[in-house]
């Protein structure tokens, strides 16, 4: 009766997130023009079409409703498996069925990962056709697969190593595994970060040096500008994925790249992709890239004290309704993965407005490069289009889900540059 009370008030408690997730975006949220912004280039009826407006706010309520109900699934999920003591099954079965104890954590993260998928999938396949029916996407069914297979296997081999270095950790260095862990976790950052251009990113798709040799020469002449060391301006075949664009700087060290998606190319007047890569140029001026990994660094050593705490807290409280026996046991995985996934949304406020403040000095940087306001101007709205975006979405979806300022505050931005362009000359 217990177990059933427990599942009750979580199932419960996911529909009624569910519904109030729902009123919120399709009710209450408030994304319309404000009086001051109308008729103004930063007002989406002044670029958009009447049938572009209804489909971007159709098309953006609902993928954000995907996004909001997919989150705290996993973690319902979790807590089934711990509650049900499906999880302890699952590890008494592994041990049986590997004999050893490493292996046995193997093959429990690969089940788990394997229900997991299965469980988010039918999710990721609506969010899929969605980005089809609006014209968003240009993938093929093949093509997606292929991706959704790529992250199973790119992200199951890092779980698996997360979980065998934690337990291990907290099973010999007592209450400072945290930060033992942590201190392992700064090479391996430093080495995803390093290898994702070169090794991680080729995998989805190709990347090669601009075919457009004249704007390249007009790119790393802006570069030269800037005093940014530059040989080479990469491209990637975007096109046969999505009709949306997007530009942006990776890596570290010999391995970064700016890259430029061939959408972006098709889509964008060459001053306009000069704006975009001057504003990529300041993230580069402006070490973004770096402060954002000593960022991530500092916030993560604070997560893994909280998830100290909050692991054997839970665990405490939760060990014989879970069927646990000892903390460092492959059984608990589930709940030590609740606890990462729900500090990482609640942190998700604080480093997406730490990104906008970065976006919003990029976008500064590149009017200062360039002197064209207009540019910007004219790149966001077509950014906004190809995407269906919400010019001006409500406030929980930009406090969760942007990392760069709303298209109406960029224009608005970049039209206040434009005026002062046009005083000074």
């Amino acid at each position: 009766m217990r177990v059933r009370k427990w599942v009750a008030l979580a199932t419960l408690a996911y529909i009624l997130y569910g519904l109030f997730i729902y009123f919120y975006l399709f009710i209450m949220g408030d994304s319309s023009v404000p009086e001051s912004v109308k008729g103004t280039s930063a007002d989406p009826h002044t670029f958009m079409t009447r049938h572009e407006l209804v489909i971007s706010q159709n098309f953006s309520k609902i993928r954000n409703l995907l996004y909001f109900i997919t989150i705290p699934l996993d973690w319902y999920i979790f807590f089934l498996l711990l509650i049900s003591g499906f999880s302890r099954k699952l590890a008494d079965w592994s041990l049986v069925a590997a004999h050893f104890q490493i292996l046995s954590k193997l093959v429990y993260v690969l089940m788990l990962s394997l229900l997991t998928m299965l469980v988010s999938l039918p999710i990721k396949w609506i969010g899929y056709q969605l980005s089809l029916h609006y014209g968003v996407s240009a993938q093929s069914t093949a093509s997606w697969l292929k991706d959704q297979t790529l992250d199973f296997w790119i992200q199951y081999p890092i779980l698996v190593l997360c979980a065998i270095v934690f337990f291990w950790l907290i099973q010999k260095k007592g209450k400072l595994w945290w930060l033992y862990a942590w201190c392992l976790t700064v090479p391996v950052t430093l080495f995803l970060f390093f290898i994702q251009p070169v090794v991680i990113d080729p995998l989805y798709n190709d990347f090669y040096p601009l075919k457009n040799q004249a704007l390249e020469k007009k790119i790393l002449t802006l570069a030269e500008e800037a005093h940014i060391p530059a040989d080479h301006v990469y491209e990637v075949n975007m096109s046969q994925k999505t009709n949306t664009m997007n530009a942006y700087v990776t890596g570290i060290g010999d391995n970064k790249r700016i890259v430029l998606w061939d959408t972006t190319l098709q889509k964008l007047k060459d001053r306009e992709i000069l704006f975009i890569m001057a504003h990529e140029m300041g993230h580069y001026v402006m070490k973004h890239v770096y402060i954002g990994l000593a960022g991530y660094l500092v916030l993560s050593l604070a997560g893994f004290f909280a998830i100290d705490r909050l692991y054997f807290y839970l665990y405490q409280k939760g060990a014989v309704l879970f069927r646990l026996k000892v903390p460092h046991e492959v059984a608990a995985l589930p709940l030590l993965l609740i606890i990462v996934s729900m500090l990482s949304f609640a942190a998700s406020p604080f480093t997406n407005a730490v990104s906008r403040h970065q976006e919003r000095a990029a976008d500064d940087y590149a009017v200062n490069l360039t002197k064209d306001g207009e540019a910007g101007v004219t790149s966001f709205q077509k950014l906004a289009k190809s995407g269906l975006s919400q010019v001006n979405p409500p406030l929980l979806v930009k406090i969760f889900r942007y990392g760069h300022p709303t298209m109406m505050e960029r224009i608005i931005d970049m039209e206040k540059a434009s005026k002062k362009e046009e005083t000074s000359k």
